[in-house]
């Protein structure tokens, strides 16, 4: 019997991406499932009804209850989960680390989670990687938004008035996000530093233009990221970075690890001894800020200086990232589909296993 793969308007605030795009819909739909949305869903992204071609609608409480897979981008309220179909499937970003209670709702409602933050690093799992195709709009959307708050340009100019320096650049952090963010900011003409304690970025910091800026302290981690640091190298560190952001422009910071609070990178001194007309972007202002001055959702004036906490900035360039992101998932989903399109969900396979917040009324992971 084929699978009915069901999509609901997001209901979390300020959130427009969409989870089935008018493309995996097609897709989905060739490899035998149903396809079942509720009006409207993907409007917000760009994508609207008649552009799904071959799906079928109903409304929100109807499709909730038919669902046999619930894709979403942020996970329904935990009262909705209640509504969902018991025995169902519901894959996401469902952030159990931001919400204890989670887990105990998708057990509750009988619905089995899977939460895609935490697939493992691996190469078999890069084209579902949503944490990597999100933070890549993330990256460009903080570095457009640093533009508009700087009170100078990005490149150099030569006018009538006279020479125009390029703005220097900070991008704090050599993940995703701030490898787009270098790019982007090279893009603008802006003179970029990167700066990350793990000294394998060096490389790719430079491949895109940008100049390592190195402080002597290396946090090599495990999966990608870097280690916590000791004491002794947290001081070191903020000594050297607080000497070296009295001369910069625009600083964008990118440092978060999934599921724990960012590291605070950038002190409230560091700001103080920074130039008026000076400007902070701090992506990670949704698990805490690198910077200790960030305030998330908020744009700050703090002595001529500007520290905004931009929130949910990959919902900012819906359109692109809900393609990405429905790609990720319908990659996702194929591992647990057979050749006749019915749910087959092999648990001694690693993605499956490791993304699994509940199943069958027990939690899981």
């Amino acid at each position: 019997m084929a699978v009915t793969v069901a999509f609901v308007r997001e209901s979390a605030p300020g959130e427009r991406r969409a989870a089935l795009t008018p493309e995996t819909c097609k897709k989905l739909l060739a490899s035998k499932a149903r396809v079942l949305l509720e009006p409207g869903a993907g409007m917000p992204a760009g994508f609207p009804d008649d552009a799904y071609v071959g799906a079928e609608f109903a409304a929100r409480e109807q499709v909730l209850a038919q669902a046999d897979v619930l894709v979403c981008v942020q996970a329904p309220a935990n009262a909705e989960l209640a509504q969902i179909k018991r025995g169902a499937l519901l894959l996401g970003l469902l952030a159990p680390h931001a919400d204890a209670a989670r887990v105990p709702a998708l057990v509750a409602a009988g619905v089995s989670g899977f939460s895609l933050e935490r697939l493992p690093r691996t190469t078999r799992a890069q084209a579902m990687d949503v944490l990597s195709s999100q933070a890549g709009m993330a990256g460009y959307k903080a570095v457009l938004i640093a533009a508009q708050l700087a009170p100078r340009f990005f490149p150099m100019l030569t006018t009538a008035a006279g020479t125009i320096r390029p703005s220097k650049v900070l991008i704090v952090g050599a993940g995703v996000a701030g490898l787009q963010a270098i790019a982007t900011a090279r893009r603008l003409g802006a003179q970029v530093e990167g700066f990350d304690v793990r000294p394998e970025t060096r490389e790719q910091i430079e491949s895109l233009g940008g100049k390592f800026l190195d402080l002597g302290v290396s946090a090599k981690g495990e999966g990608g990221y870097a280690r916590e640091l000791t004491a002794e190298e947290r001081a070191e560190q903020q000594k050297r970075l607080g000497e070296h952001l009295r001369n910069v422009d625009v600083i964008v910071t990118t440092a978060a690890v999934p599921g724990r609070p960012a590291p605070k990178i950038i002190s409230a001194a560091m700001v103080e001894g920074m130039r008026p007309g000076s400007v902070i972007v701090d992506l990670a202002a949704e698990t805490g800020g690198n910077c200790e001055l960030t305030r998330p959702g908020e744009t700050l004036d703090i002595n001529g200086v500007v520290v905004s906490g931009p929130l949910n900035l990959a919902s900012m360039g819906a359109l692109h990232a809900s393609e990405m992101y429905a790609r990720n998932v319908l990659n996702f989903l194929s591992l647990m589909l057979d050749k006749e399109g019915a749910l087959a969900l092999d648990w001694n396979d690693e993605l499956i296993a490791k993304t699994c917040l509940a199943h069958a009324g027990e939690a899981r992971g």
